[in-house]
This record gives C-alpha cells, sequence and structure tokens, in this order.
C-alpha cells in the first residue's frame, strides 16, 4: 500500500474516532483501541515502536493515585474537612463557593475525576442535612475541579503530558515559576479568583444560614499522610538529576503499594484492598493507551507535520491571532470533545510550530489554558462533568443543559479570559 494511501486511511479513521467520541462517549475507549488495532494491522504504525510510544509515566501515576484516593475517601478526610467548611459558612452562597474552592484546591493536586468522586458526595450529604437541591454545589464542584487541575503539574493529565520532555520540559516547580516568570499556576488561580464574585452572582438568592456541631472521625490518617508525601516527592524528584524517566510513576504506583500493604497488615481486610483495586479508572487508562498509540500513528504517516504547517502558514507571522486561535479554538472544541485526545493530537502539532521571537510556551500555555477550561461550557465537554452529572442522576437529579450552561458558560469565559490576557502578558 502507497504511503498516501496509508496517510488517507490514517486521516479517516482518525477523524471517525473522533466522531465516535463525541457521539457515544461511553463506547471512546472502544473506538481508541479499535483504531489503533487497525494501524498495527495495517503498519501506520509499526508494531516495533508499540511498547516505546505509551506513555507509561502517565499512565502509572494515574493509577497510583487513584489508589491513594480511594483510601482516602474510605478514612473518612473529606467529611471532616467539609465539617470544617460547614461551621465557617454564613450561608447556603458561601457554603457552595467554599467548596468550590475547597475541590479546586485539591484538583491541584489530585485528577479531576478523582476529585469529583472524593469530594461531591460530602457536598450531597450537605445539601441533604440543609434541605437544598444538590445541583448548583455539585456542578460547582466539577467546574471548579476542571478549572484548577491546569495549576500544577499532578492536577491534571494534561498538565502532565505538556510538562514532558519532548514539549514545554517543566518540573514541579515550573507551573509557579519558569525561566524568569510567573508560571500557568498563577493564570489559573487568577481566573479561579476571578469565578468567585461569579458565583456570588449566580446564588445571590441562597442566602439561608447554615451551622454545623458535627465533627467527623478520621479513622485512618495514612492516606492522608501518603497523598501529602506523594505531592512532596514528586516535587523533590522534579530538581534531582538523572532520574528515571518515569519516576513519577513509580512514584505513585509505589505508595499506592505501600497503602495496600499497610491495610492489608494492620486490618488483614482482603476486601478493602480489592476494592481499593477496583476503584482504578481502567476505561480511561485504557482510552489513554489507545490514544497514544493512535496520535504516535498519525505523526509516523505525516499528518501531524501537515497540520503544523498549515498552522504556521495561517498565523506563524501573526503571533496574536495563532495565540488566539490556539486558546478560543481549544475552548470551543473542547466544550464537546474530550480534553485528553485533543491536547495530545495539539501538543504534537504545536511542537512543530515556531513563533518567531516568541517563547513556545506561549502557545503550549494558550492550549493548556483554552482546553482544560473549555470543558466546563457543556456537560460532555470534560470527565469531571459526565462524573458529576452521574451521581446527581443517582440522586434523583436529572441535570439538563440549561442548568449546567447557567453555572458553566459564565465560570469558563470569565477563567479563561483571565488566562488568556495573564499568558499574553508575561510569556509573548
Amino acid at each position: 500500500m502507497s504511503a498516501s494511501m496509508l496517510k488517507l486511511i490514517a486521516l479517516v479513521l482518525f477523524v471517525l474516532m473522533y466522531v465516535g467520541i463525541i457521539g457515544k462517549p461511553k463506547w471512546k475507549m472502544y473506538f481508541a483501541l479499535g483504531v489503533a488495532a487497525v494501524y498495527l494491522a495495517l503498519g501506520i504504525l509499526p508494531i516495533r515502536q508499540l511498547l516505546g510510544v505509551i506513555n507509561w509515566n502517565v499512565l502509572m501515576m494515574i493509577a497510583g493515585t487513584m489508589v491513594l484516593v480511594y483510601f482516602f475517601i474510605e478514612s473518612q478526610m473529606p467529611n471532616r474537612i467539609a465539617d470544617m467548611l460547614l461551621r465557617r459558612a454564613k450561608n447556603v452562597m458561601w457554603v457552595t463557593i467554599l467548596m468550590s474552592l475547597f475541590s479546586g484546591i485539591v484538583s491541584a493536586f489530585i485528577d479531576n475525576v478523582a476529585t469529583v468522586l472524593m469530594v461531591a458526595p460530602v457536598g450531597i450529604a450537605i445539601c441533604k442535612k440543609l434541605k437544598i437541591s444538590p445541583v448548583p454545589m455539585i456542578l460547582s464542584i466539577a467546574v471548579s475541579s476542571n478549572l484548577q487541575g491546569a495549576a500544577t503539574l499532578v492536577g491534571d493529565t494534561t498538565s502532565i503530558m505538556l510538562s514532558a520532555e519532548q514539549y514545554a520540559n517543566m518540573n514541579f516547580m515550573d507551573f509557579f515559576w519558569m525561566k524568569g516568570r510567573p508560571g500557568m499556576f498563577f493564570a489559573v488561580e487568577l481566573g479561579a479568583l476571578a469565578t468567585v464574585p461569579i458565583m456570588m452572582i449566580l446564588f445571590r438568592k441562597d442566602r439561608q444560614p447554615v451551622s454545623s456541631d458535627e465533627h467527623t472521625e478520621v479513622s485512618d490518617y495514612v492516606p492522608s499522610v501518603m497523598l501529602v508525601l506523594m505531592v512532596l516527592l514528586l516535587i523533590a524528584a522534579s530538581f534531582l538529576p538523572n532520574m528515571p524517566k518515569n519516576i513519577n510513576g513509580y512514584i505513585c504506583v509505589g505508595l499506592a503499594v505501600i497503602t495496600l500493604l499497610l491495610d492489608l497488615g494492620r486490618r488483614r481486610r482482603e476486601t478493602s484492598a480489592l476494592k481499593a483495586l477496583k476503584s482504578i479508572d481502567f476505561e480511561t487508562l485504557l482510552l489513554l493507551l489507545g490514544l497514544f498509540l493512535v496520535i504516535a500513528g498519525i505523526k509516523h504517516v505525516g499528518i501531524i507535520r501537515a497540520m503544523a504547517n498549515w498552522i504556521a502558514k495561517v498565523g506563524g507571522s501573526k503571533p496574536f491571532l495563532l495565540y488566539s486561535m490556539i486558546v478560543w479554538g481549544s475552548v470551543l472544541i473542547s466544550a464537546f470533545v474530550d480534553n485528553i485526545p485533543y491536547v495530545a493530537t495539539m501538543l504534537e502539532v504545536l511542537s512543530g510550530v515556531a513563533l518567531a521571537g516568541k517563547d513556545p510556551c506561549l502557545l503550549y500555555f494558550g492550549l493548556l489554558c483554552g482546553a482544560t477550561l473549555g470543558g466546563n461550557l457543556t456537560p460532555v465537554g470534560a470527565s469531571a462533568n459526565i462524573t458529576a452529572t452521574g451521581l446527581l442522576r443517582k440522586q434523583g437529579c436529572e441535570v439538563r443543559f440549561k442548568d449546567f450552561a447557567r453555572i458553566g458558560i459564565p465560570f469558563t469565559l470569565t477563567a479563561v479570559f483571565v488566562g488568556y490576557v495573564f499568558i499574553w502578558v508575561f510569556w509573548s
């Protein structure tokens, strides 16, 4: 088969995969793995490259963190923190705002979906106690989780992918300060602060007073210690020279295994360990594995290079135009397409785009800003949103598009605009 024919087939399958992911999000893992299998069968991706193109570091980080989060939830620590927040809130409006900010802080260090799974049940419990609808609070928790995931290296899969050596080559502290300039952390946090007045307007009528005398007892402090230790070790590893390529993954999986063994040794509860292993979202891991193979395939046949050349031709001589295209185009696309496959594709594209006199991180950060926050425009734009609406459905609350849009649209546009201006000012 000719190279041009392979290129055409690869492009058609790639587009069909995206159409499938948008139309049938529950089957997205099968679409990605199916296309990857066809790529390997046809030689679009040579089989000899199979193991080398998979980002094992990302997969191990996600799996290990999910196990730690399971034990963290089981320890009742999130409920303890919720009690503290409830005692400090004046009314329902401030409970919602504080829970949103709390989920954002957690999400800066833990995967977005894991954050929603950890914080949303606490929010639902609070709403039941206050006898109010959980929809506004849970949706606010989800969109805040999506926003803050881009604040640090370990907060979101997209951040982990961006920090890879072939792209921005960032360590943990580079998200705070890089090349003598403030990093993504400040762009995200300023956007988060800008959403507080938005939430005050949205929930201005929720002025019912609240109070709480409850004091949840934490059953086990080991998971909390392990999560803190994970963050500290990831920070330390980013500064040490000559570390293994997959060191972040080794840290997360290693701590997860230690936590599992400690739990078995102290409690002798095999069922607890099995539940922790079952809490790993294997569907997301397999989706990512498939995407790594598909993207490697389109790169191998030259599609990525062609896309980069087109982008460079359209906006390469006009940095502000190109930057704006990346940010707002990413917002629009990520409203309907999961940001993981989109960012994985665009990172490869942008790595081939050169901006005369501009730091390449300008486009990388613009991509991260638009893609991670853009998912908040719709309930299907991010895995955390899908997870949140699923939890609400189990509570008998169906979330309509307009219910989500009421919170997601103003939240997204405000946060993206602030980040968009900040990144251009400091990185152009």
